[in-house]
């Protein structure tokens, strides 16, 4: 019997779903529903997907420290919205449960100091813009 190999995370992946899960918590405190985190193709990786209402949303995630080189939501490219946006498809195509569902595309930008490790997120700046880009 093969047991599979545990990938280690990187400092930076490990920060990423820190702030997945912190995002996934917040969006829940607003009424969607979880339905899966960190769903990946060989289009690219779509950071949360939730649904709310009648609604599958789609969320990328970003964290930026400072603003030195633009802030969080800034560093979502229309290339990186265009991988999301393929990546959407493929999830639509495979799972057809979703057919009766609207969907959109959400950002999460999170900035301020990483004080998650002390579970204190006061010091954070959350940006969550609803329907951030659309469908071309």
């Amino acid at each position: 019997m093969k047991i599979p190999l545990l990938k280690k995370l990187s400092p930076s992946q490990k920060k990423g779903q820190k702030f997945e899960s912190f995002s996934e918590a917040y969006l829940k405190k607003r009424g969607l529903r979880p339905i899966t985190r960190n769903f990946s193709c060989r289009h690219g990786e779509i950071d949360l997907i939730m649904q709310d209402a009648q609604t599958l949303v789609f969320i990328e995630v970003r964290y930026r420290n400072n603003s030195q080189f633009g802030n969080a939501l800034d560093s979502i490219t229309l290339a990186k919205q265009a991988r999301i946006i393929k990546t959407a498809h493929y999830y639509l195509q495979t799972n057809r449960w979703t057919n009766k569902l609207f969907c959109r595309f959400d950002a999460m930008g999170i900035s301020g100091q990483d004080s998650l490790e002390t579970q204190q997120a006061e010091n954070l700046k959350v940006e969550w813009v609803k329907d951030a880009f659309t469908l071309p």
